[in-house]
């Protein structure tokens, strides 16, 4: 199968005409998507209802019986045709990623390239959910996984398509129904993988994508007594009041939520490599990142010389056009968190490092890079979702843990270091949940993803990610005697 291209430029051609004739009077149950390099209106699109979910709910619940009726190799092979169809549709989701993301084409194509390689790993964890037999006395102990029934996605706008596929695919698998709600600025990307998921032969039903405003939509999704479990990423504010929602229906949860990463250099790293490497930690996708490496904690007999390295490779880092691809940074989704990022950095603040964007039209914010005055500064401590970094001198190495776990959060991280023992030691000491020794690789869809205190509940990914949409049903059987 082919990429469609004409398919695309007549669904943009429609959603540009529809703006036309509705600018002035635009329906309140429908939204405007704009392209955050150029701030041009791209499409319009409906806004879900509180009776549009209950309608989404009650379909999915019927497709759900008969995908969790099917043996486990029939939706095995359907969600291996859903990789199929993906693939051959990477260049135009990936396009549309640039124009409703801002992302770098280079990005938007590995993000639709993971939506296909985890549908395609999911796929074969359906033939492998298996139960266990467990040794008792007077009879037969075994256990079955079953699937909850239709599970709530609600996904970010900073990696609209791969998030949204890090809960719909292994929760498909399981033999769940899946009804995913994405941010309101980045709707497109989910709803052309919905018609995807149809082209390939999923059931009607079984994968919906519901845009609309998370307090209208994706408050009636979380509240739903038809929805089993909710899946969240996003701040950590919105998490906990989705938490508590959930609780008052002992409804289970996973929560992927806020984060702010360490980024540590010891004085025998490989100091030229780390300094290297270290702007694309905090710029790729323009900071908005929940792994960001936005704290730059550096040994202190190298500050120094790490700071004069890392002044030209931030400055070198391309900032443009997202379709460009040469651009390693694209703009920030939205005016709003440019004055988000803009708080945290005033303007007679005293960067160490600051780069260039682009001016006019766009949602632009120059890379830079504060030097903290100490650990408690503001930009030090919370989580700013844009293109900064705060870096800190440490002593050693107690100094350097008890640095990095001086936050509310734990999600990921780095260490440079060429002694392996303080690698492991560090590795066990920081409160996080995925760190990377001399490397800034956060997320592989092979390996479990989750984070420690306010980054969130649960982990995405690996091996286990299907039994996270289960049930375990354990059954007695006696062979005494009858």
């Amino acid at each position: 199968m082919s990429n469609e291209p004409s398919d695309q430029h007549r669904h943009e051609h429609q959603h540009r005409h529809e703006h036309q004739h509705r600018h002035e009077h635009q329906h309140p149950h429908e939204h405007q998507v704009l392209n955050p390099a150029t701030e041009e209106v791209i499409a319009t699109v409906p806004a879900a209802t509180p009776e549009d979910v209950a309608a989404a709910v009650a379909r999915a619940t019927g497709a759900q019986r008969g995908w969790a009726a099917l043996a486990p190799a029939d939706r095995a092979r359907l969600l291996r045709r859903f990789a199929a169809v993906v693939d051959d549709h990477i260049e135009e989701l990936a396009a549309l990623e640039v124009r409703e993301a801002g992302h770098p084409i280079g990005n938007a194509r590995w993000e639709a390239g993971n939506v296909r390689d985890l549908l395609d790993y999911a796929a074969g964890g359906a033939e492998r959910l298996n139960g266990a037999q467990i040794p008792v006395a007077g009879g037969l102990n075994v256990t079955f996984h079953e699937p909850l029934g239709v599970v709530a996605v609600i996904a970010p706008w900073n990696f609209p398509m791969p998030i949204a596929a890090w809960g719909t695919a292994p929760a498909l698998a399981a033999g769940n129904a899946v009804v995913l709600k994405p941010a309101e600025t980045t709707p497109l990307t989910a709803l052309r993988l919905a018609e995807l998921a149809l082209e390939a032969g999923l059931p009607e039903g079984l994968f919906q994508v519901l845009p609309g405003a998370g307090p209208v939509a994706g408050a009636a999704l979380v509240e739903h007594p038809g929805v089993a479990k909710v899946v969240f990423t996003g701040s950590t504010a919105v998490g906990k009041g989705i938490m508590a929602t959930c609780a008052a229906g002992v409804k289970p949860v996973t929560l992927e939520l806020g984060g702010k990463s360490p980024n540590i250099v010891f004085a025998d790293a490989d100091i030229e490599r780390a300094a290297a490497s270290a702007p694309g930690s905090f710029l790729d996708n323009t900071g908005q990142d929940c792994c960001a490496r936005s704290r730059i904690l550096v040994q202190r007999g190298v500050y120094d010389r790490f700071m004069e390295l890392l002044a030209p490779a931030v400055t070198s880092f391309v900032v443009g056009d997202p379709a460009d691809p040469a651009t390693a940074m694209g703009p920030l989704i939205s005016a709003a968190q440019r004055e988000r990022v803009r708080s945290y950095v005033p303007e007679d603040a005293p960067a160490a490092i600051r780069g260039e964007a682009p001016k006019g039209k766009g949602f632009w914010y120059p890379a830079t890079v504060l030097e903290a005055t100490g650990p408690g500064d503001r930009a030090a401590v919370e989580e700013i979702f844009g293109p900064v970094a705060v870096v800190l001198p440490f002593e050693d190495e107690a100094d350097a843990v008890r640095l990095a776990n001086a936050t509310d959060y734990g999600l990921s991280g780095s260490i440079w270091t060429r002694d392996v023992g303080r690698a492991v030691r560090v590795s066990r000491a920081v409160a996080a949940g995925n760190l990377s020794v001399n490397s800034h690789s956060s997320v592989r869809y092979a390996t479990p993803f989750g984070g420690y205190k306010q980054s969130g509940l649960g982990r995405e990914l690996g091996p286990d990610a299907l039994t996270a949409f289960t049930e375990t049903k354990n059954v007695f059987i006696s062979t005494e005697e009858q």
